[in-house]
């Protein structure tokens, strides 16, 4: 097995070139995703992995700390955070950030990842607080401890008007929700993804032939399909 700790926007792209690595290392993928900080703390502990997918920031900080191996890490790209609805409600306008406060306003309960070590959690909330909406919101905030159960829940959520945010990657991987825009100028936030080698890993070679698949040119159209831009 390849052990992967990622964040939760590195699930979909592993699981889709999950075959193609197995037929080049013979080794299967065995990921755990969710908030990255969560996961960096998991890798600072002494867990044991072949590699991280991560933010770019928190793999260099590893790398500074010796649990990544500087040499090996490579972007596999960037993702953009946005605003989901369940795939039978209509579209909420994000345009603007007057579009943005006014959905959030008329919603009933409001969607998002872990707001201490998630990315866009966090971000998030930095955003509803200088929308001016962060107190008038704060009992109707949903968190979980990342994106995909998050978005997981929101589709399974029998309240009127339920908006989420998280990032695009887990909005596209989460059966039953749908994206309806990214976050406006101002507001927004796109986060680069980097895997690394750990310094402990018990698979180096096919952890290197890993990233080199998933960073692939020839990935490309499966990289754009699951939400990642160059």
């Amino acid at each position: 097995m390849i052990r992967v700790l990622g964040g939760g926007a590195a699930k979909g792209i592993t699981t889709a070139l999950g075959p193609e690595i197995e037929a080049a290392t013979g080794l299967a993928v065995d990921g755990d995703y969710g908030p990255v900080g969560g996961m960096r703390d998991r890798i600072i502990g002494g867990e044991v992995a072949d590699l991280v997918i991560l933010s770019r920031s928190l793999v260099e900080e590893l790398a500074v700390q010796e649990h990544v191996l500087p040499d090996s890490m490579v972007d596999i790209g960037n993702v953009a955070t946005g605003i989901a609805v369940r795939e039978t409600d209509s579209d909420a306008l994000c345009a603007t950030q007057d579009d943005l406060r006014e959905i959030l306003l008329g919603s009933d309960a409001v969607f998002f990842p872990d707001p201490e070590q998630a990315t866009a959690g966090i971000h998030f909330v930095n955003v509803m607080k200088k929308l001016g909406i962060y107190e008038t919101l704060s009992n109707r905030f949903q968190t979980f401890p990342g994106g995909i159960p998050a978005m997981a829940a929101m589709a399974r959520s029998d309240l009127i008007r339920p908006i989420g945010c998280t990032q695009v990657t887990e909005i596209l991987g989460t059966a039953g929700v749908k994206l309806s825009g990214l976050l406006p100028d101002g507001c927004d936030l796109v986060t680069t993804y980097t895997a690394g080698v750990t310094t402990r890993a018990r698979n180096p070679a096919a952890a290197r032939t890993m990233i080199e698949i998933l960073a692939s040119p020839d990935a490309a159209s499966e990289r754009s399909a699951i939400g990642f831009t160059k």
